[in-house]
């Protein structure tokens, strides 16, 4: 520009929906992060194993965040929105209106979680299948996909839902819809999560063989028959009403969108390291495993040729990075084990007081607790005679067996804070332990991976990351933006809008730092 006239600054939204907050960030072109907000969102679990959400409680958290993070910004310098979400399933009737997936007929709750495990009969069969699709899923098909959920509410509330059902959504999906009016999917939610070919599309053999005949009757109108690349522009962006209730201007580019742990992997997985002095410089993307650790935790691992491991997803071609294959390896739940093992403690009361005298989190305190009791030793040697196995929801890799449950050996008869610290430690190295689990079905079967790239809520956890590192003897390293997940979602904003080329392009979003 003539001058000496500087560009306009651009901006981009990333919107990242969890299990139980939506969170927004404002993001400018050089990826660093500018505002941020969070909204607590509803959960149900009206029986157990039944996890239950509503779609418009969710949305409407959309619009409370993202109107946050662009307060006091001019409208007209944000290009593109991005959403990543977990991977829950919406349902909607034919005028997409919420449909009930419950026995008690409450449309309101018309999302199945990711972590609902009431579908283990409908799974059970499905795997008995030995279809060929399970190959890309590690082999056995997991009771939190897509597949069984959809078969348990055809065998269990036909009239209800099943046979009003217009409409079934990823979570991701559902959203982008929402902005745009635009029934297409992402190959990112699709491939991974409801058993397509990013090169052969839907098999109507498997559909039929379970008994879900009804999706290749209608040419698959009601789970997708459109599919876009994540990042790709959706239909003429945000329509007059979306940019109402999210307070953007219409027209703004809305990408197609990605599973959230999927937009943590884009976000840290090709961060650029050079001049930081880390071991992984000059090493292939392929030796990196992106470990997205919040409620539950999700392993993630590209590769430029398929390779299959049993009891880890995939491979599914470009659902994460374009033109790589992604494996992912996952533990059911890891922060909210962690939240569980410290709550349900009797000395949990006392943490609390004494945390919030400290004005710290209870995981703060507990660390600090556990430098104070460990004395010369180092801090793992704590819990030499107390080990946790940490299936209390199932394995999800690589044994992929939901029947598997937690355990906790060498338990004593006091309970008192000491006791309650070391538990708490035990549990995060079984986890620790658990990845160490994945790396190695993974190098087994053909990976090479030489460091691990840690983000979401528990990599913010110092003891979290450092007992990862001592468990499985990689460095970790981590973005200085901890907001990797946001950023992921940024990105596809960023590519949806046209200023950047790809994906790929916009990896040095990312610093990074040792641990």
């Amino acid at each position: 520009m003539s001058g000496g006239e500087q560009k306009p600054e651009r901006y981009y939204v990333g919107v990242d929906v969890g299990t139980g907050s939506v969170r927004a960030a404002l993001v400018d072109q050089s990826g660093v992060l500018l505002a941020f907000a969070d909204q607590p969102i509803k959960k149900w679990e009206p029986q157990f194993n039944h996890h239950e959400q509503s779609s418009e409680d969710i949305w409407a958290a959309c619009c409370v965040v993202t109107k946050k993070v662009v307060q006091g910004i001019d409208l007209n310098q944000i290009r593109g929105l991005g959403f990543d979400a977990t991977c829950s399933l919406v349902v909607l009737d034919k005028q997409f209106r919420p449909l009930p997936v419950n026995h008690e007929e409450d449309s309101h709750r018309n999302v199945i979680m990711w972590l609902d495990h009431r579908a283990v009969s409908q799974v059970n069969r499905i795997n008995e299948t030995k279809h060929s699709v399970l190959q890309y899923v590690g082999g056995v098909m997991s009771v939190e996909m897509q597949a069984p959920k959809l078969l348990w509410l055809k065998e269990n509330l036909r009239e209800t839902c099943w046979d009003k059902a217009g409409h079934f959504f990823d979570l991701p999906d559902f959203l982008s819809w929402k902005a745009t009016g635009v029934t297409a999917r992402s190959l990112c939610s699709l491939v991974c999560k409801w058993t397509y070919s990013a090169e052969r599309g839907w098999d109507d053999s498997f559909w039929k063989m379970i008994g879900l005949e009804d999706f290749v009757a209608d040419n698959y109108s009601k789970i997708g028959n459109q599919v876009l690349p994540p990042g790709a522009s959706l239909g003429n962006g945000l329509t007059p009403e979306a940019a109402r209730d999210l307070g953007l201007l219409p027209g703004i580019a809305v990408a197609a969108s990605l599973i959230d742990a999927h937009a943590g992997g884009l976000g840290v997985i090709g961060a650029d390291v050079k001049g930081h002095g880390l071991v992984c410089e000059g090493q292939p993307v392929t030796s990196r495993l992106a470990v997205i650790c919040g409620t539950s935790s999700c392993h993630m691992g590209i590769s430029k040729d398929p390779i299959f491991v049993p009891g880890v997803w995939g491979p599914y071609f470009s659902a994460m990075v374009p033109g790589f294959w992604l494996n992912e390896g996952g533990q059911s739940v890891t922060g909210k084990l962690i939240d569980h093992m410290v709550e349900g403690h009797a000395a949990f009361p006392e943490l609390q007081v004494k945390a919030t005298a400290r004005c710290q989190s209870v995981y703060a305190y507990l660390n600090s607790h556990l430098d104070l009791i460990k004395k010369a030793q180092p801090v793992g040697f704590l819990t030499v005679d107390l080990h946790v196995w940490p299936d209390f929801h199932g394995n999800r890799s690589p044994l992929a067996d939901l029947t598997l449950k937690g355990m906790v050996t060498g338990l004593k008869l006091s309970q008192d804070l000491d006791d309650l610290a070391i538990l708490y430690l035990a549990t995060v190295q079984a986890i620790a332990l658990g990845t160490r689990f994945i790396i190695e079905a993974m190098e087994a079967a053909g990976h090479s991976i030489s460091t691990l790239f840690l983000c979401g809520g528990l990599s913010k956890n110092p003891l979290f990351v450092q007992m990862h590192a001592d468990i499985t003897g990689m460095p970790v390293v981590l973005s200085q933006e901890v907001e990797s997940v946001l950023v992921g979602a940024a990105i596809l904003g960023a590519c949806a809008s046209g200023d950047f080329a790809s994906v790929q392009t916009l990896h040095t979003w990312g610093f990074v730092e040792r641990f």
